[in-house]
């Protein structure tokens, strides 16, 4: 699944690629993604030009003269640039097509991606009025997550993956943000000290951010989200070396998702 970063490394590649430039056609080749796409995007945005492009936690954000062209890419969701007239494929399902002949491309196998359309404030929609603050803000700090700690029993992994608690940390940069600041992922978050939750803090930017630089730095043929190769201290090497002390990375399921930690680094 697209996590912070790949939707940040998408935005701004294509805010580079079509901000000023305007729609020419939708063609919608699908009538449900997770929910029902708008058939009135055909109607809607052709000769509507893109005023920029925001994101809130991991939802893309268009700026369409008067609304908002709203898009998750789900679970394997991602877009593409390409030239008009190239062929769709099997999972190609939504095309935005530009005056001067760019294509965005809308890519889903599992159809688990959002594209609708927002005619008034998008941060007071539905989908993104309880989205907490963003990380690589300063509306996020030790203090809120903190706060947000207290009495609380889940384990602070699932903690920091609430989106209500801070947007758009998903299970990747939870495993890596939790090695990196030596807190087990399956800790009652209630037991948190200020310092920790500062730390903690910190590590989120920190990981969010390094991962960002990766995906600006690398180039992927088309494809505009960034499933860049990256390299992970923790995820996904459960049985492996602890890359600090040398321990095997223990691997546990929490809330349904894999977890991976060094019980001799982390306490």
């Amino acid at each position: 699944m697209p996590e912070l970063p790949e939707v940040e490394v998408t935005r701004r590649r294509l805010e580079s690629a079509l901000v000023r430039k305007r729609f020419k056609q939708v063609v919608l080749r699908v009538e449900k993604l997770r929910f029902p796409v708008p058939v009135e995007l055909t109607d809607i945005l052709p000769g509507r030009t893109v005023r920029g492009i925001n994101r809130r936690g991991k939802y893309l954000m268009f700026d369409c003269e008067g609304g908002w062209l709203l898009i998750h890419l789900g679970m394997t969701g991602f877009l593409r640039l390409l030239r008009g007239g190239s062929p769709p494929g099997k999972h190609d399902h939504i095309d935005f097509l530009f005056d001067d002949d760019t294509l965005l491309r809308f890519h889903d196998p599992r159809k688990f991606g959002i594209v609708t359309w927002v005619a008034g404030d998008p941060l007071q929609h539905p989908l993104l009025a309880a989205i907490g603050p963003e990380p690589l803000s300063g509306d996020f700090g030790g203090s809120c997550l903190f706060a947000a700690s207290r009495g609380r029993n889940v384990a602070v992994k699932q903690l920091i993956m609430n989106s209500q608690v801070v947007a758009g940390v998903g299970n990747i940069y939870a495993n890596e943000a939790l090695f990196c600041a030596r807190i087990r992922p399956n800790r009652a978050a209630g037991t948190l000290t200020l310092q920790e939750c500062y730390v903690l803090a910190a590590t989120i930017c920190d990981v969010l951010e390094g991962s960002i630089r990766e995906g600006i730095d690398c180039r992927v043929a088309e494809e505009t989200v960034a499933y860049y190769p990256q390299i992970f201290k923790v995820y996904g090497r459960g049985g492996e070396r602890c890359c600090v002390c040398g321990e095997t990375l223990d691997e546990i399921r929490l809330g349904n998702r894999s977890t991976v930690y060094c019980r001799a680094c982390q306490k």
